[in-house]
């Protein structure tokens, strides 16, 4: 089957009576153009280990292969697991690892722990944004991540600091990573096409930030914390917030107690999250 192929791809449908899920994000990639600027952008070539969530057909799986690639990649659907089982895991035994179930059950920790040195996927409309966050919560996330995402998912991801999409997608993502948008997908490069405009996201481990896993983890949570009160000014938030949140002064960090969320650089959260003085709870 010819997985870039809008009448092969209905085909195979047809055939097995396979009716695409849209509340597991089932839009197959129809687009061998999109599908080679994908790959590209992982920089996969012969040898390199790939982790990959929701394969569905394999288009993309398929790509990375070819590549020389090794590949991980873990699949919810049993009858696309089925299918992949049969195809690209015969075609090549030694260089997919498919699993069957749940990323958002996943073990990541043990699962990262392999060493992978990208992750790419057609990330799941209706949980892409919970599989990204759970990923950069680990340490040993890839150094390169590569996704197809809704375009709203990506405008948040690379949003700066004052603009209205920025929020804690924006500052966990580029708290280790420079993010960019690398290219705009249209809803006709899938079958069945969404209903929006989609995006290709790359993001390169940059090595900036000064904190251990430790501060990591309090500023993860800190983020969080803040902006589910997004509109209010962050010295209000935080005195009403509870610990060890409440402690934290953001004019002895030289940040004006005013200003929003939304407008703090990377640099003004790490400075606000170096005054910890209890562990998170």
């Amino acid at each position: 089957m010819n997985r870039t192929s809008p009448s092969d791809v209905r085909a195979w449908c047809q055939a097995r009576g396979f009716h695409p899920n849209k509340t597991l994000g089932q839009n197959f990639l129809i687009d061998r153009n999109i599908l080679e600027a994908i790959v590209a952008e992982t920089g996969a070539g012969e040898g390199s280990r790939v982790l990959e969530v929701g394969p569905g057909l394999g288009v993309l799986t398929e790509g990375l292969l070819r590549r020389g690639a090794r590949v991980t990649a873990l699949e919810k659907d049993p009858a696309l697991a089925a299918w992949l089982r049969e195809s690209l895991c015969r075609e090549f035994p030694d260089a997919l690892e498919l699993r069957e179930g749940d990323a958002l059950e996943a073990d990541w920790g043990a699962l990262l722990a392999q060493g992978f040195d990208a992750f790419a996927s057609n990330l799941p409309y209706s949980v892409g944004t919970r599989i990204l966050m759970e990923l950069l919560g680990h340490a040993a996330a890839p150094a390169r991540l590569v996704m197809l995402v809704q375009r709203e998912v990506a405008d948040r991801l690379a949003a700066p600091p004052g603009s209205p999409d920025r929020g804690t997608a924006s500052v966990w993502a580029q708290l280790d990573y420079d993010v960019r948008v690398a290219r705009l997908v249209k809803p006709a490069c899938f079958w069945p096409p969404p209903e929006v405009t989609s995006a290709v996201v790359t993001m390169t481990r940059h090595g900036r930030s000064g904190l251990d896993a430790t501060g990591r983890a309090f500023l993860r949570a800190l983020v969080k914390q803040v902006f589910t009160q997004r509109r209010k000014q962050l010295g209000t938030v935080l005195r009403k917030a509870p610990a060890p949140f409440r402690d934290l002064d953001p004019a002895a960090a030289g940040i004006d107690p005013t200003r929003r969320a939304e407008t703090l650089s990377l640099t003004e959260w790490e400075a606000l999250a170096a005054q910890r003085k209890e562990p998170l709870p």
